[in-house]
């Protein structure tokens, strides 16, 4: 029997506007060991900056483990779990015979969960819930960072 390691992703994502400056914050806890990543993109939703946060999340896991994604996005809990088949079969067309809203990262998080055995774990945003604070504020702090550079004069 191969025992193997349990890797812990908390994901959130965050908009200045929506559309607007998003971030987006992953804590990764793995055997103990924390790591944390975020970034921003401009002009963009708040639904695609937590789908990036998952994307990125499990780009970064190395090795074979088992995985918890814990997010606070019904958005991607509900696509993952309930309605990407549906997509896929109806061509990427919602129910409504609508084009599905961020199908490229629909697609990208698609291909990447074929790889691993991943838990997910839905929480109510900011009900205190440790990990997905961290990881919304690292989504913040992303923005917040890109804001206080680009706001900064040189002389």
């Amino acid at each position: 029997m191969v025992i193997r390691n349990k890797i812990e992703l908390f994901t959130d994502g965050a908009c200045k506007g929506n559309p607007g400056l998003g971030g987006w914050g992953v804590l990764i806890i793995n055997s103990k060991i924390l790591n944390e990543l975020k970034g921003i993109q401009q002009q963009t939703t708040n639904n695609r900056m937590e789908l990036i946060a998952v994307i990125k999340g499990l780009k970064s896991i190395q090795e074979s483990a088992d995985i918890e994604i814990t997010t606070d996005s019904m958005y991607v809990n509900n696509g993952i779990n309930q309605w990407i088949d549906n997509w896929k079969n109806n061509g990427w067309k919602t129910a409504a015979k609508k084009p599905v809203k961020n199908k490229d990262l629909w697609q990208e998080l698609d291909e990447l969960v074929q790889n691993y055995s991943i838990k997910w774990i839905w929480v109510k945003g900011h009900s205190g819930h440790p990990g997905n604070e961290r990881a919304d504020q690292l989504a913040n702090e992303a923005i917040e960072e890109f804001q206080n550079k680009n706001n900064t004069l040189t002389i």
